[in-house]
C-alpha cells in the first residue's frame, strides 16, 4: 500500500508540469510527511463554476481530503480506511466503480515512503524518481454531502481521494508487494479525461500504464511518527543489513 509520501511542490511547479488553467482554492501546508486524512493536492478536470453544461471541462488544481469516502456513506468516517484502491479491484468495488468512469484525478508527489520487514523489524525507505521528477499517482476523487450542514455552508461537500495500487516487482516488490500506479506525461491527458463517463476507459489506460522506474534507499524511523515533518526525513540512512559485524576480540 501508499500510506505515507511527499508533497512539498509549490502551485507555480505544478501548475506548469500539470499544465493547470484554474486553481481552485488555497494550497495546504507543503508536506514531507502525508499521512491518511491530510488535505492533499489533486489535479483533475472539471467545468468551471456556475459555468454551463455545455461548457468544456478545464484542468484544475484543487485540495482533497486523502481518504476517499463515497458519496452514498453515511458518514465521512470511513475515509481513513480507503486511501488506495487496488488496481485489481477497482472498477469493481461500488466505492470506487463510479469515481473511476467520471472522476479520475492525479496526485502529486515528490516520492513516497514504504516499510521493508526484516527480522521482525520494519525498515523505511523512500522511493523517488531517480532524476529527482515530480511523480503523478493515479488518483480518485470523490465528493461528500454533509446533510447536517446548510445549503449555503461553502463547506458541505467534502472532496476526497484515494491512491490507485499495484502488485509491485523487482526491487520494489523486495520492500513491499504494493506500489502506486504512477501515471507517465504520455498518459496523463487521457487519464484525466472523464468526458464519456464510460466505464471500460479506467481498465483500458491502467493496463497501458508502464512499470514505474523507481529509486530506493533507507531513510531514518523518524518517518514513522506523523508529527514529523520535513526534508530530513527523505535524508539517506544507514542500511542495517549493510552494518559491518562487530569484530569479536580472540583470547590468545
Amino acid at each position: 500500500m501508499c500510506g505515507r509520501y511527499v508533497s512539498v511542490a509549490a502551485d507555480s511547479d505544478l501548475t506548469d508540469e500539470f499544465d493547470v488553467e484554474e486553481i481552485v482554492d488555497e494550497q495546504p501546508e507543503l508536506s514531507w510527511n502525508v499521512a491518511p486524512t491530510d488535505p492533499v493536492r489533486v489535479v483533475l478536470e472539471r467545468r468551471r463554476k456556475d459555468a454551463p453544461e455545455s461548457a468544456a471541462p478545464v484542468r484544475q488544481l484543487r485540495t482533497a481530503r486523502w481518504g476517499l469516502v463515497p458519496s452514498w456513506s453515511r458518514d465521512a468516517k470511513g475515509g481513513a480506511r480507503m486511501i488506495n484502491a487496488r488496481i485489481e479491484t477497482v472498477t469493481e468495488k461500488p466505492a470506487f466503480k463510479k469515481a473511476a468512469a467520471q472522476r479520475r484525478c492525479l496526485v502529486p508527489a515528490l516520492g513516497y515512503y514504504e516499510w521493508q520487514k526484516r527480522d521482525g523489524a520494519k525498515v523505511p525507505y523512500f522511493l523517488h524518481d531517480p532524476q529527482g521528477e515530480l511523480l503523478a499517482f493515479a488518483g480518485l476523487y470523490e465528493l461528500w454531502r454533509d446533510h447536517d450542514k446548510a445549503d449555503d455552508d461553502p463547506t458541505r461537500w467534502l472532496w476526497t481521494c484515494t491512491i490507485i495500487t499495484q502488485q509491485a516487482t523487482d526491487l520494489l516488490g523486495e520492500i513491499h508487494d504494493r506500489n502506486p500506479v504512477v501515471v507517465p506525461p504520455q498518459l496523463r491527458a487521457e487519464w484525466l479525461d472523464c468526458s464519456t463517463a464510460d466505464a471500460d476507459v479506467a481498465p483500458a489506460l491502467l493496463s497501458r500504464i508502464p512499470e514505474a522506474r523507481l529509486e530506493p534507499y533507507v531513510v531514518g524511523p523518524a518517518v514513522g511518527n506523523v508529527r514529523n515533518n520535513g526534508p530530513e526525513l527523505i535524508a539517506p540512512a544507514d542500511d542495517p543489513a549493510l552494518a559491518e559485524p562487530e569484530q569479536q576480540m580472540l583470547e590468545l
